[in-house]
């Protein structure tokens, strides 16, 4: 069984509809619970999820008592506030680390000891390819967040790899979402289909515990390194 947050739409979405296919059962975190249409209702839960709430640990609870287990967590929810490190206030900073790292830091803490319990639990963190590098001003307040995100999927990989943990984080570019809309005027033609990052997560998910990747990246342009 594999929790996703940030299920309503974009990234989490794609990853709902994937895992579904696969005949994953699922646990959706939504900010607006509503069952999906791809989905089967015997094997699908709703959690109305916001990543500001501290709901993990109720969301864990009702999951393992639907479901016994929890195998996988997928930690999308995320924000991104468009200002320079120099035009942020510290209000804008707080959100997106409240929303970006610890909420995730949080979910994952909840479902550690199931996760463990099954000997190869799976953890994804949607980070981005701005926690691998900061290509513009208006990106830096974000990229610290998602910096952080990369860590933590690291450090999460530390903590469990000994009880079967395995932890990656993705990194993307643009990925054709309605946050990636909204900061660039890319076409949705020249950014990376959410389904296609759904099919490299199912994969990473699928891998045996001799087969850790620790980041994955993806970017829909020629960049020097990613």
């Amino acid at each position: 069984m594999a929790l996703i947050s940030g299920a309503n739409r974009g990234i989490g979405e794609a990853v709902s509809r994937r895992l579904s296919q696969d005949g994953w059962a699922l646990s959706l975190g939504m900010r607006r619970p509503e069952m999906p249409d791809f989905a089967d209702p015997e094997r699908t839960h709703l959690f109305a999820y916001d990543a500001t709430t501290s709901a993990e640990d109720a969301w864990v609870a009702e999951a393992m008592a639907r479901f016994g287990r929890i195998d996988a967590v997928v930690a999308n929810a995320g924000v991104m506030i468009p200002k320079t490190v120099i035009e942020a206030e510290d209000e804008d900073l707080d959100r997106m680390f409240a929303v970006n790292v610890k909420a995730p830091r949080r979910l994952v803490k909840a479902a550690f000891e199931p996760l463990a319990a099954g000997g190869r639990g799976r953890v994804i963190i949607i980070a981005s390819l701005s926690g691998k590098r900061v290509k513009s001003a208006k990106s830096g307040l974000y990229a610290m967040t998602k910096f952080a995100a990369v860590a933590l999927a690291h450090g999460i990989r530390q903590s469990g790899y000994d009880r079967g943990i395995r932890a990656t984080a993705i990194c993307p570019g643009f990925v054709d979402t309605q946050m990636a809309r909204s900061i660039t005027d890319r076409e949705p033609e020249a950014m990376t289909d959410p389904a296609e990052l759904a099919d490299a997560i199912a994969m990473l998910i699928g891998l045996s515990n001799t087969a850790s990747v620790a980041e994955f990246a993806v970017n829909c342009q020629l960049e020097e390194q990613y």
